[in-house]
């Protein structure tokens, strides 16, 4: 069908491009197959039929196995034919119908012959078709053939052969590996793409050798690859050995420098792939990328949009782990804000959020805000994701980015961007004290035009948590009761249950509440109108302003104890009698979500899904957990809960990982089992603590699982007294001991007799940080000053050779376990000096704040002058006898 004419100006947007195979069918094609059998072949007709047929192919169209004969048999009838064209379309045709072994036998002679025709380009395809339809059996009667096109001198026979041969690695491996010798005379082929391909081929043929692979690498390394595709190949054979060495070598990387000398290569795929390899090694340092980020830099200026594209897509993944090593690109990153390409532009603004100062936060601010109009929502996300984390760098900025954030929140978007939005700042709003009254006022406002109920009724909860707690919370109730008249069922009900809240945690408002609550009693919908009824009732003081009780405050707003799997589990039981169900029938067991974790990794959940952030929510978890074992009662409040250990390896026979709870005068280890073998049941499991280099703890309470099924996380806790006010550390070694009996994979039943047996865990340690939990303050200055210096101890050490300055501060942080404030974790390239702002909350509930001051001399030995201000003497003097032990 021709294509009818059109003009230019006339508009046919709505309609769909013309396509030359619009209308085929199969059994008009399957019909036109006969013009193969024509005494006079038509080359032209012929090509097309078979055009025809490949696109059939491709589109899913399956053909019978009668069809599939017919066409194959009528296409070899095309191999009489001498054009060019034609011929080639013939290979292509057999390739894809992929004969029988039984008809492959039709045209092996035809395309054995075609391997050794004069004509290169029949040459090439027959190589090809041939190794992609013969089994085993016909490749080794033409393994002559294929070695001799190997070493070929036409590059393009070759390439055919060098390919070929890596598909038939997969199913004939023994054959190809007889190649080697020819493979690596192709290696020094003058030829681009066969010197790629034969690089490729015999990596394949070695990999399962590290030593071979080792020694191929460091032949190649020499200068013998001219190709830029086979030097780009080798440097990834090299990336791979640095990093499979990495565990069992020392000192320098070997072919590091051969990275490092690729960067000066003419080629700009080979100085990209050198850098990209050197940026992503594992562990290393500035003095390594230095060379590598001044590579990208000077792709950021090129006029190629592909190389701006790769350079500053590099640029940002060092930046995630690297950040003061990609500083000196700022200024030319800066100018691809603008670029034509929102991908380059997305990414540099990206890149600049992480690797930004403090004072350059203002003009990026100004410079995306005219940005975020040109880009798409998904784009959008990962903007508003690097704000958040700038922001949480930078909390005396939370000003600017929060007005940010509240400006684009207006804007038209897609929920999972407007979602991405309002995440950060309930992020802000919980880590950022300071932020939380215009946080608050933002969500209000958006909520009054919010088109997804889920946002909706998220920030509605999210304020009935929060909202009570501000200076003034009656400024928000306008806000809620508006969601009662103007929103669908769902958000009315979660405004009615957000109004009871404030009535319930602000005995002022109670009154206002009550004449609102009465409103909605008469609501259309049955859950609005149970909820207010609900509360109406459970408030008491009948709208007075009078303290609403701790118990009803729990009854309608707490958390719920009771896991919501096991509730679950209770109710399908339950079957309907007189007796009620029973809630205190349910068990409060929490199964391990640690191991659950471990088993389906995810992201950690963000924003309004996740529980607040900081160590108490963590804390309030497993105090709930303990508090429903009667022998820890007597243990006082829980301090900490450290996140799980992992004492087994991934794949054993049983996963057991602990959590360490401390307490003032006790720890207490949490080891969370599972048994991973179907065939057994495990009882009374414990663990038996060896406390031979943990001298000052002792023993005082272990509490076995009765029984561990298959696949049922269960938990084991043991007990121990430590003096109280003392840092107590120790290596613990744990075994597990259990009685397995062997179970009838039939019926699912357990032998009555059982076996005793044991299973040795990893080693355990307490360490000083375990003491320490982790709280930020947003303003060091101001909380240093306010902390006075009452209890101020200044002291100096020297911390011996080290790599850097980062490799100090590291170890000191992880020494003390606290938080980093401020951003002073990170340390700028090749700095002699730093300070680190550190902030914690020790034993005892007592606020700590630490100064730490750097210096490193030429030899690289670090010194370290430490200031410690707290709320105890005694904890100021603690934190010294930390630092000067370890």
């Amino acid at each position: 069908m021709a294509q009818p004419l059109v003009k230019k100006d006339d508009d046919h947007d709505d309609e769909a491009d013309y396509s030359p195979f619009l209308g085929i069918e199969k059994g008009a094609v399957l019909q036109e197959v006969r013009v193969f059998n024509d005494p006079q072949l038509d080359p032209r007709r012929c090509s097309q039929v078979i055009t025809k047929l490949l696109y059939l192919l491709n589109q899913g169209d399956s053909f019978s196995k009668n069809e599939a004969t017919e066409v194959f048999f009528s296409v070899t009838k095309l191999f009489q034919s001498k054009d060019l064209g034609l011929r080639r379309m013939v290979y292509l045709i057999i390739k894809e119908l992929s004969p029988s072994s039984d008809e492959v036998i039709i045209v092996t002679s035809s395309l054995m012959k075609d391997m050794n025709s004069k004509t290169d380009m029949y040459r090439a395809n027959a190589i090809r078709v041939l190794c992609r339809i013969t089994d085993g059996t016909l490749l080794t009667q033409i393994e002559r053939y294929l070695k001799q096109a190997i070493v070929d001198k036409n590059p393009v026979v070759a390439s055919a052969a060098l390919v070929s041969g890596i598909h038939l690695l997969q199913t004939n491996p023994e054959i190809v590996k007889r190649w080697s010798n020819e493979v690596q005379e192709a290696v020094q082929s003058r030829a681009a793409l066969v010197q790629f391909h034969a690089l490729a081929l015999l990596q394949q043929i070695r990999q399962n050798d590290r030593l071979a692979v080792s020694k191929l690498v460091t032949s190649l390394t020499k200068g013998t690859a001219r190709s830029p595709l086979a030097q780009c190949l080798l440097i990834r054979y090299a990336s791979q050995v640095i990093r499979e060495s990495a565990n069992t070598q020392t000192g320098d990387r070997p072919f590091y420098d051969f990275l490092e000398s690729c960067l000066r290569h003419k080629a700009e795929m080979v100085v990209f792939e050198a850098a990209r390899a050197i940026t992503e090694l594992s562990g290393v340092t500035n003095r390594e990328l230095t060379p590598a980020i001044t590579a990208l830099q000077l792709f950021l200026s090129s006029s190629k949009p592909v190389l701006r594209f790769a350079a500053v897509r590099a640029l940002n993944k060092v930046a995630m782990t690297h950040p003061m090593a990609v500083t000196n690109c700022n200024i030319d990153m800066e100018s691809l804000i603008s670029d034509q390409n929102r991908s380059i532009a997305t990414l540099a603004i990206t890149t600049l959020l992480k690797t930004g100062n403090e004072s350059s936060v203002d003009r990026l601010m100004k410079q995306i805000t005219n940005f975020m109009s040109d880009i798409a929502d998904e784009f959008k996300i990962v903007v508003v994701e690097a704000i958040r984390s700038l922001c949480l760098k930078f909390p005396l900025k939370y000003r600017s980015l929060m007005n940010f954030l509240s400006n684009i929140l207006r804007e038209e978007g897609g929920f999972d961007y407007k979602k991405a939005i309002v995440d950060s700042i309930v992020i802000l709003i919980r880590d950022i004290p300071e932020a939380k009254e215009s946080g608050l006022l933002q969500l209000c406002e958006f909520i009054e035009d919010c088109e997804f109920t889920y946002l909706s009724t998220q920030i509605l909860h999210f304020l009935g948590n929060e909202g009570p707690k501000t200076t003034d919370p009656s400024k928000y109730i306008r806000y809620i009761y508006n969601r009662v008249h103007l929103e669908n069922a769902t958000v009315r009900a979660a405004a009615v249950s957000t109004l009871a809240k404030f009535g319930a945690m602000v005995d002022a408002l109670k009154p206002q509440i009550f004449v609102l609550l009465r409103r909605c009693v008469l609501d259309s919908d049955d859950e609005v109108r149970d909820r207010t009824t609900l509360y109406l009732n459970t408030l008491g003081g009948d709208g007075e302003v009078v303290e609403t009780d701790k118990e009803t405050k729990t009854l309608l707003f707490g958390a719920l104890d009771i896991p919501l799997v096991n509730l679950e589990t209770s109710l399908k039981n339950y079957e309907p009698s007189e007796e009620p169900f029973d809630i205190d029938s349910v068990s409060k067991e929490v199964k391990s979500q640690p191991l659950a974790e471990k088993k389906a990794p995810g992201k950690k959940p963000t924003g309004l899904g996740a529980p607040l952030a900081g160590p108490p929510s963590t804390v309030d978890a497993y105090e709930r957990l303990l508090s429903t074992i009667p022998e820890f009662l007597d243990f006082g409040k829980l301090f900490k809960s450290s996140a799980p250990v992992e004492l087994t390896e991934a794949e054993t026979e049983y996963a057991v990982n602990v959590v360490k709870h401390i307490f003032d005068r006790h720890v207490v280890f949490q080891y969370n089992c599972t048994n991973t073998i179907p065939e057994q049941l495990l009882e009374n499991v414990s663990v038996i603590v060896d406390l031979s280099e943990a001298d000052d703890f002792a023993e005082v309470l272990s509490k076995p699982v009765r029984s561990l099924p298959y696949d049922t996380p269960g938990q084991t806790f043991v007990a121990f007294e430590k003096p109280e006010g003392i840092t107590a550390v120790g290596k613990f070694s744990n075994t597990l001991r259990f009685i397995v009996k062997e179970v009838d994979p039939t019926t699912g039943e357990a032998e009555e007799d059982g076996v005793e047996d044991e299973y040795q865990l990893e080693d355990l340690e307490v360490v000083a940080a375990d003491y320490m939990m982790k709280v930020g303050v947003s303003n060091f200055r101001n909380a240093w000053e306010s902390m006075g210096d009452d209890f101020e101890h200044v002291d100096e050490y020297g911390l011996g050779p080290r790599e850097n300055l980062a490799e100090a501060v590291s170890a000191v942080i992880n020494l003390l376990g606290m938080q980093p404030c401020e951003g002073t974790e990170v340390v700028a390239t090749n700095s002699r000096s730093h300070t680190c702002l550190l902030s914690g909350v020790f034993l005892g509930n007592v606020r700590v704040l630490v100064r730490l001051q750097f210096g490193i001399d030429g030899s690289r030995d670090v010194a370290m002058k430490l200031a410690v201000r707290s709320e105890d003497e005694a904890v100021s003097d603690t934190i010294h006898e930390i630092v000067s032990s370890g």
